[in-house]
């Protein structure tokens, strides 16, 4: 637990200094970690880290995630970059003669959207015209506080089984204690800016946070489950790799830019 928490800390005062720094600095580092998180997604499968279908799903998810309005160049279309990746994936099981089958391809193409829309949309949500910055300290802070009280509240008083079958440690009154710390994160966020945003609005971004953050974090468990393994990397001391630190984020960013509840 005490590793858990310096590096938890350190970690954390890191990521905020860059959400703050936002720009280069910012999109850098969220760029680096889809790196280190489809990586982890590709070893997990058991896929060579430069067999071609790696290194096209690499391609794919880099296309999905840099920055390109950074480069002042325009947002390739992420329809036509799925199906661009689907075929050259698709491609490789012919040229290899099912070396590569179809199911490995679909796994590579779901990683790539699975990591680049999901780490994009961080940069999306940073990036917005209407107080970015404290949209994103309002979604990772919902998050964060989940976590906590999914966790503190789970052990003080934990009876009921979430889903045991796939995460046996986490509990109904866990989860029910981080939608409610979320929320009164998300209450704080509107009180002390409410010219930037509404408490309606706030209570939303809260609850998704906290709802699919939770999802996410069992999405990521039920994974891991399957192929047996306890976590995705050993990136963090304590917190495994990046995608079991960043599993809810990839999920709420992406549903709070596609729900259109973010302020415009």
């Amino acid at each position: 637990m005490k590793q858990r928490i310096v590096t938890g800390v350190i970690a954390g005062a890191v990521f905020a200094c860059a959400i703050v720094a936002g720009d280069w600095i910012y999109a850098a580092l969220i760029v680096l970690l889809a790196l280190i998180g489809y990586r982890e997604y590709v070893t997990m499968n058991g896929v060579g880290l430069f067999h071609p279908a790696s290194l096209l799903g690499f391609a794919g998810m880099l296309l999905i995630v840099l920055p390109w309005d950074l480069f002042g160049v325009e947002q390739p279309n992420l329809t036509t970059v799925s199906w661009v990746l689907m075929f050259a994936l698709l491609s490789v099981t012919v040229l290899t003669k099912n070396k590569l089958t179809i199911d490995g391809a679909s796994l590579l193409l779901l990683g790539s959207l699975y990591v680049g829309y999901g780490f994009d949309a961080m940069l999306t949500v940073r990036s917005s015209e209407t107080h970015g910055l404290y949209l994103s300290f309002l979604a990772f802070g919902c998050i964060w506080a989940s976590d906590v009280g999914a966790y503190f509240v789970g052990r003080a008083i934990g009876k009921h089984k979430l889903w045991p079958s796939i995460s046996p440690n986490k509990t109904i009154e866990g989860s029910i204690g981080g939608i409610v710390l979320s929320l009164i994160i998300g209450l704080i966020f509107a009180w002390c800016a409410p010219a930037w945003i509404n408490v309606g609005t706030a209570i939303g971004i809260a609850a998704i946070s906290a709802v699919a953050g939770q999802l996410g974090d069992l999405i990521q468990s039920a994974y891991k489950r399957v192929r047996g393994i306890k976590d995705s990397g050993t990136l963090l001391p304590g917190h495994g790799g990046v995608l079991d630190r960043c599993d809810s984020w990839i999920i709420v960013f992406p549903l709070l830019v596609l729900t259109g509840i973010l302020p415009g």
